[in-house]
């Protein structure tokens, strides 16, 4: 499990090391403008970054589904070896894609009008600035949408109906509790996650809206991965433990102090 948070966070690192700067530069500085080829640098990193997250969050629910539904084969199940090996598959599925889709995104004219009404460049907002023919890239983009969104968001749930089904046969509160609070976490990341992706990208380009893609946007590039550390981090016992006694700390120190 700790190997695939370690993935996830270099994923989310990508994410808002891609988006993050240029738009704090866009808030606090007049430029507004982005060099040709760094708006392209930019569709690439968060095109491979939202590809390899989503097969890591699946790839995540499953590792939670073989802890509660198969917990005496989980390591033979989760061996080392295996996930290595299918994290770098994941990597690398996210890295073609984005190649893929960034290659024939470079193919397109852009005419004399060029502002893209985003934070960030998109694939979205890049297709309909485009005045050349842009079927192609729609047909792709459809292709990995519902190899890559679809695809993952039916394993994911998958997945979890299992996952409900091993915990309703508990019979024991505690045991119910425990198993739920195993996948809690995951489950609200990939709750905000899927719902922004496919709001985003399971559409056709004409059905694009400015205002309400700013904010999706903004849910799936800059707060999950800021929010993601804090919710995994909170089911750490450890974590619990230190943040109790900050809390509890701040609390003695606020109370007045009696002289004698």
């Amino acid at each position: 499990m700790y190997f695939l948070l370690i993935n996830l966070s270099l994923v989310n690192m990508v994410t808002i090391s891609a988006t993050t700067p240029k738009m704090l530069q866009v808030l606090f500085t007049s430029r507004k403008t982005i060099s040709f080829y760094g708006c392209f640098t930019e569709l690439f990193l968060v095109l491979w970054s939202v590809v390899t997250e989503l097969l890591i969050l699946t790839f995540m629910a499953f590792d939670r589904y073989a802890a509660i539904c198969h917990p005496l084969q989980y390591t033979t199940i989760m061996r080392k070896e295996v996930c290595v090996g299918i994290i770098a598959g994941m990597w690398m599925t996210g890295l073609v894609n984005a190649i893929v889709n960034t290659g024939l995104t470079l193919q397109l004219s852009f005419c004399s009008y060029n502002i893209i009404s985003h934070f960030f460049c998109d694939l979205p907002p890049l297709l309909k600035l485009s005045c050349s023919d842009t079927s192609l890239n729609e047909a792709m983009a459809v292709i990995a949408d519902v190899v890559f969104v679809m695809c993952t968001c039916g394993l994911t749930l998958t997945s979890y109906f299992f996952i409900l089904r091993s915990i309703f046969r508990i019979r024991s509160t505690e045991g119910k509790k425990k198993a739920f609070s195993t996948c809690s976490s995951h489950l609200i990341v990939v709750s905000f996650y899927f719902s922004a992706i496919i709001y985003t990208y399971i559409r056709p380009t004409s059905a694009y809206s400015v205002d309400n893609d700013k904010v999706v946007g903004l849910l799936y590039v800059v707060i999950t991965p800021v929010v993601n550390p804090i919710i995994y981090s909170l089911r750490n016992k450890d974590v619990k433990d230190a943040l109790r006694a900050v809390i509890g700390g701040k609390r003695l120190l606020g109370r007045p102090q009696v002289k004698l």
